[in-house]
């Protein structure tokens, strides 16, 4: 491949108004496919008694998921690397779209995990090209912040998903899935009207080629798959979420537990799942910090070559003890039983002041999350940093291969767990043990990042070099 003279035709606009409409619409829509996510577990109850199945199996269909959107990313963005990457977007968006609202009509388990596969092989696109698309809209000194914004989203649509399935399914679980469905629908048309960005075009070394006329033509091949592996940092980047997902898989269980808290108690199951929404909802609201530590990362990046890597080592780290005293710290929830949403999410945002437990137990979960979001930003940027443009889509995904086939496990593994602790400690206290004992995977997970600290020097100075000799070639 080589870098030819004369751009190929290109899209209306690309002022720096629509690359912003198009940054937006892409970090928004990336949250989309997380709002599918966080959509099933506050509804396990509700979804199980419909289809007379234990709620084992509900937990079985979000760890599948995971999996199947891992495994489809890697499709979506090997073929992404190498041509037109809107259609890929617009086209997966519909299948999960279309996924998602099977799922709202199905009358039957296997259905119903049927429809859920379906949406997943879609949202393996949303997230897989729309980073590599992302990768491109930004110059590598911001990074970290707008990769902040990315991964924020997608915790927000985590956030979102366990709060619309919590309050909107709580009478009907069907209601969330049809408004999801029409949500997807409407991000469809919203892809029509971003930027094409060409790849590489906010590389400094091929900004002025570029500018010029020139156009990046290189593109990955088979061949490419071995050095993609055989940069240090790849491993450590793609290795590490084995480790961190198992722990963060487990955490799509964190409704259930305050769900089970709330039973504990002697609330009717219909409050207890809103209860367990709202409370899960809050207690990761430390999320939004990732911003923090996406500038952390810039900062420290600009100094060194291994700063991202380094402030992602000490967060998840760090963050570990405080996940361990949330679990296990006791709340006293006083909320209206049989009231409606609103006066159950008035009475608990209430407590936060009034009751010293959720005080507590809302600032150590904060504290947990601000800490751990530090992972996030810094992940993508180092992909964007280690790698060439046209390898960025497809070292995601197989980072977000394994990171799904750690969140699967997380997620599955720790359900089996808490049916194993039953004997040994009754509900709600076999939810926490479980819970905590998944929250060790943090410790091998800042280890490899300590790794990728020391290699990605090296890395980062391969790609200078290789973008600087192609720019050269003109």
């Amino acid at each position: 491949m080589t870098l030819v003279r004369g751009a190929t035709s290109r899209s209306w606009g690309g002022g720096a108004g629509h690359r912003l409409y198009s940054v937006v619409v892409f970090v928004l829509l990336a949250s989309l496919d997380n709002v599918a996510i966080g959509l099933v577990p506050p509804l396990y109850g509700p979804i199980a008694d419909t289809f007379d199945v234990p709620q084992r199996l509900l937990g079985l269909v979000t760890a599948v998921s995971f999996l199947v959107s891992a495994v489809a990313a890697v499709g979506w963005a090997y073929v992404g690397d190498r041509t037109n990457r809107k259609p890929l977007l617009m086209v997966g968006t519909v299948i999960w779209a279309v996924g998602t609202g099977g799922s709202a009509v199905a009358t039957a388990y296997p259905a119903f995990l049927a429809a859920q596969l379906v949406a997943a092989v879609g949202l393996g696109a949303v997230g897989s090209v729309g980073f590599s698309v992302v990768t491109d809209l930004i110059s590598p000194r911001r990074r970290g912040l707008v990769m902040s914004f990315w991964g924020l989203s997608q915790g927000v649509g985590t956030l979102a998903g366990t709060l619309v399935g919590g309050l909107l399914g709580a009478a009907d679980w069907r209601r969330p899935f049809l408004l999801l469905t029409v949500v997807g629908l409407a991000a469809t048309v919203a892809y029509l009207f971003t930027f094409d960005i060409r790849r590489g075009e906010s590389e400094p070394e091929l900004a002025d080629v570029l500018a010029g006329g020139a156009e990046y033509d290189y593109r990955i091949t088979r061949a490419d798959l071995p050095r993609i592996l055989g940069r240090r940092t790849n491993r450590w980047l793609i290795l590490q979420g084995l480790t961190a997902q198992a722990a963060f898989g487990s955490l799509v269980w964190l409704p259930v537990l305050f769900a089970e808290r709330a039973k504990d108690q002697g609330y009717s199951p219909a409050t207890a799942v809103v209860v367990g929404s709202v409370f899960a909802t809050l207690f990761q609201l430390g999320g939004v910090f990732s911003i923090f530590g996406g500038l952390a990362g810039d900062a420290l990046q600009r100094r060194t070559p291994s700063g991202r890597a380094r402030v992602a080592a000490v967060g998840v780290l760090a963050a570990l003890p405080f996940y361990l005293v949330l679990f296990f710290v006791p709340i006293r929830i006083d909320v209206p039983d049989g009231g409606g949403s609103g006066a159950v999410v008035a009475a608990v945002l209430a407590s936060v002041v009034s009751e010293p437990t959720v005080g507590l137990s809302l600032l150590t979960a904060v504290v947990a999350l601000a800490l751990t979001s530090a992972n996030s930003p810094n992940w993508f940027a180092l992909i964007a940093d280690v790698n060439p443009p046209e390898h960025r889509g497809t070292v995601y995904s197989l980072g977000n291969l394994v990171n799904g086939v750690g969140r699967a496990a997380g997620n599955g593994l720790v359900g089996v767990a808490f049916h194993g602790l039953r004997a040994a400690f009754p509900p709600p206290l076999n939810y926490a043990v479980g819970l905590a004992a998944f929250q060790l995977f943090f410790i091998p997970t800042g280890i490899m990042y300590w790794l990728a600290s020391r290699s990605s020097p090296d890395d980062i100075a391969a790609v200078h070099e290789v973008l600087q000799a192609r720019a050269e070639k003109l």
